[in-house]
């Protein structure tokens, strides 16, 4: 059984129990390829290829200012294209005049430069053979325009700048430049590692960051390791770890995704790809060719990859790639890859807490998977719903009778103790709610059911102590009503908020280990209903062994609470056993408790 499968079953078995937490990202397939206006590259990592199969037809080969041209790309099935119509005597020049569509279902009109509407690239990922768009040729145009076309058939295989058909103004002189040709990144070279990565060095003659800290790659595969050497004006970068299909590093400004330089290291089948890329934001990267990059070297074993590069400290012609002189928060992330792409990774990528200048003097640092304020989110939410909660419920339930006579601050025992509990499960509760909004700044939309359900919680949490308020007296009409109402919408709460955690426990922010987090969290909650179950058939069998000595008109069934807690003061037998029974399971509480802010005190 997979984990999100057994993670369901947890949370069904939970709500039982009680009665009685990552889609792929393709690479651009809605067209939003603007970013590729000038090289018309796409950003896959891969070398283009040659001899291309798709051809570009016009309804014209003369034109003039305004004419309306129909252009007509045709081919083997394919996924995507990018067309523009450029300068034929200056191919490297901007786009010019713009397109007009057809079909807007399968084309889209993008901007490129200063011109609206100046390429036309696809809207999904949906095979097609042929597609067509007209062309409205601009004012000042040059004498001579051609087609470019980039086309995907897939996500390896591409062609970059396919030749169209050349149209010319009338009258116009010969054409001086030959067709353009397909573009192909730069080939991977082949160099293996012979030997593994290790930590020697580390704070002293290069700078690391590990996960877990002060691991060593060279005895533990699981760790995640990457180096920093500076040699003169250049940086040589080993990067190691466990990978289902890609590691990857980023050098960024904040501790957010966007506007970063990154670096992928991609398995493909048995080979691995090195690419610098630049990220934009939480989309796909834009892989660049490795040209930047030299002495490229890889080795892959038993799903522990590693790579290795160097890099000069300062590249001007590539104004994405950092200067590697400053001060940088990294992160270093890894997950699955699909024909040589990266989907998006299944948990928060390792993070340092504070920005580091790798150059600099070396260091030996570690980083966080899971932010601060999520951290206390999740620390929050446990403490509140985990102990808080279910100890105040307990004494509640199961503990009016134990000190009759006793006061707490003027109020019974029982009632201060749940009092107490509950108000702090409720202050608890608004915090945690309030830490996420706080971290993202908007409503997540990546958090799956977790996110609602916790609304439901919050709202449920804060109904319990306006209803409260308006208790009504006892042996009133409507008290039966409150009773009902309380335990209802309590128990909903409870229910609905450990199936909030279960789910939240393996969202990409906080991680925590799978399949250990499921286990625990099933054994809490048997614990808990074990001990309900308990105090339930030991209060059953006191209230019979009363009854027999003290006959009352009534069958226990039909008894209110509070006529049952007369009962009860009047014998003391079995008061003891509870008050056991309790200080063992506060004592159990607390231990899933520090187990729980002890994993989350570790990501």
């Amino acid at each position: 059984m997979g984990p999100q499968k057994m993670h369901l079953s947890a949370v069904a078995s939970v709500i039982c129990l009680l009665t009685c937490s990552l889609a792929p990202v393709h690479g651009y397939a809605d067209g939003k390829v603007t970013h590729a206006c000038s090289s018309m590259i796409p950003g896959h990592g891969h070398s283009a290829q040659d001899s291309p199969q798709h051809s570009i037809a016009a309804d014209k080969t003369v034109f003039k200012e305004g004419d309306r041209i129909k252009v007509t790309l045709s081919g083997p099935r394919f996924d995507g294209f990018f067309m523009q119509a450029r300068d034929a005597n200056n191919l490297a020049g901007s786009a010019l005049g713009s397109f007009e569509l057809i079909d807007a279902e399968v084309s889209q009109l993008l901007l490129c430069g200063d011109v609206q509407n100046s390429a036309v690239s696809h809207t999904s990922k949906r095979k097609k053979t042929e597609v067509s768009f007209y062309w409205i040729a601009p004012a000042n145009s040059p004498q001579h325009v051609q087609f470019l076309a980039t086309v995907v058939e897939k996500y390896k295989i591409y062609w970059v700048k396919i030749p169209g058909p050349v149209l010319s103004q009338a009258n116009a002189p010969p054409i001086t430049t030959k067709a353009a040709v397909s573009f192909a990144l730069s080939a991977q070279p082949v160099i293996s590692i012979t030997h593994h990565f290790d930590a020697s060095g580390c704070g002293s003659s290069k700078f690391c960051i590990r996960n877990p800290s002060s691991c060593n790659p060279e005895q533990n595969p699981k760790c995640f390791f990457l180096s920093f050497k500076r040699e003169g004006q250049s940086v040589l970068v080993e990067m190691s770890g466990p990978a289902q299909g890609y590691l990857s590093f980023a050098l960024s400004h904040d501790q957010w995704m966007g506007d970063d330089d990154a670096y992928l290291c991609v398995i493909d089948d048995q080979s691995v790809e090195i690419n610098p890329a630049y990220m934009r934001g939480r989309t796909h990267p834009e892989v660049a060719p490795p040209d930047v990059l030299q002495d490229l070297a890889w080795k892959l074993e038993d799903g522990f990859v590693q790579c290795s590069f160097r890099r000069n400290i300062s590249i001007p012609s590539s104004p994405e790639r950092f200067r590697l002189d400053a001060e940088y928060f990294i992160f270093l992330a890894d997950g699955e890859a699909e024909d040589g792409r990266i989907l998006r990774h299944r948990r928060q990528p390792l993070i340092t807490n504070k920005m580091y200048d790798i150059t600099g003097s070396p260091e030996d640092v570690g980083g966080s998977r899971s932010p601060t304020l999520i951290k206390f989110h999740g620390a929050f939410m446990i403490m509140a719903w985990m102990t808080t909660v279910s100890i105040g419920v307990i004494v509640a339930r199961f503990f009016k009778p134990v000190w009759p006579g006793s006061l707490l601050c003027g109020e019974k025992i029982w009632f201060q103790v749940h009092r107490t509990l509950m108000i702090t499960t409720v202050v608890l509760t608004s915090v945690a709610f309030a830490l996420p909004f706080v971290y993202r700044g908007h409503w997540s939309k990546r958090a799956g059911y977790h996110p609602y359900l916790g609304c439901i919680v919050m709202a449920l949490a804060i109904l319990q102590p306006v209803l409260a308020v308006f208790r009504p007296p006892p042996r009133t009409a409507r008290r039966a009503l409150f009773n009902w109402t309380h335990w209802g919408s309590g128990t909903a709460a409870r229910i609905i908020a450990v199936a909030a955690m279960f789910l939240g426990m393996d969202l990409p922010a906080l991680d925590l280990p799978d399949p250990w987090d499921t286990y625990v969290m099933v054994g809490f909650v048997l614990w808990h209903v074990s001990i309900d179950i308990l105090l339930e058939v030991h209060g059953y069998y006191q209230l019979r062994k009363a009854l027999s000595q003290h006959p009352w008109s009534a069958p226990a069934e039909k008894l209110d609470e509070d006529t049952v807690g007369i009962l009860n003061n009047n014998i003391d037998e079995g008061h003891t056993f509870k008050k056991i029974v309790l200080t063992i399971y506060i004592c159990g509480n607390f231990a899933f408790l520090v187990t729980f802010l002890a994993a989350i005190n570790q990501l």
